[in-house]
């Protein structure tokens, strides 16, 4: 943790956002980036989590969240209804994940995602020398535990952008808590990466 106490990824998301906007947060969880956010830019925040312990925790923050299955979809907010739509560390686990992107830029005008990369280069070398599916860094999971995630890749995120018709406004790249200021061989050097997007 950094000395404001969000995650890493978490923190640069919060720098993505400008002051004032209205955001949903999706996948929030215990809610720190969308209390982060009210506290100190003032957005008007929503968020969206699966679990009930999660929403119960962000309820007892103040914070205006339901409980909902993003697997089924939006359909609840119409059209341009948010400045940001934010999905941190959710992408992996989901079925359809282009429905999710397609959704997340009909409500709202940019979306930010972050989200493990599995081509950092500890991840190929383990690959390599065990032959088995690495455990990403910032996913306490494991390939059959519930819930099941996805590994994909920066150069994958990329293609599956272009295949849906969705520009990459801004891109960030981590290793581990560190940013990565030169952006050269990003799919080797980062394990964790944060787009922000919008439709072309």
């Amino acid at each position: 943790m950094n000395p404001v106490g969000l995650r890493s990824d978490l923190l640069v998301i919060a720098e993505l956002v400008p002051s004032q906007v209205r955001i949903l947060d999706l996948g929030c969880g215990d809610g720190a980036l969308l209390e982060y956010l009210v506290r100190e830019k003032q957005v008007t925040g929503r968020g969206i989590e699966l679990g009930e312990a999660g929403v119960l925790t962000c309820v007892r923050r103040g914070l205006s969240v339901r409980q909902g299955n993003l697997e089924e979809g939006l359909a609840d907010y119409p059209a341009a209804s948010f400045d940001y739509v934010i999905l941190s560390q959710t992408l992996p686990f989901l079925d359809d994940p282009a429905m999710i992107v397609e959704e997340m830029l009909r409500v709202g005008k940019q979306a930010i995602v972050s989200f493990p990369n599995w081509g950092y280069w500890r991840c190929r070398f383990e690959l390599l020398l065990t032959g088995r599916i690495p455990h990403a860094s910032d996913l306490p999971e494991r390939w059959h535990e519930t819930p099941r995630w996805q590994a994909f890749t920066v150069a994958d995120f990329g293609d599956f952008c272009r295949r849906l018709g969705v520009r990459i406004t801004q891109e960030r790249y981590l290793a581990h808590t560190r940013r990565l200021k030169n952006i050269r061989y990003k799919n080797l050097r980062a394990t964790t990466a944060v787009f922000s997007l919008e439709k072309c």
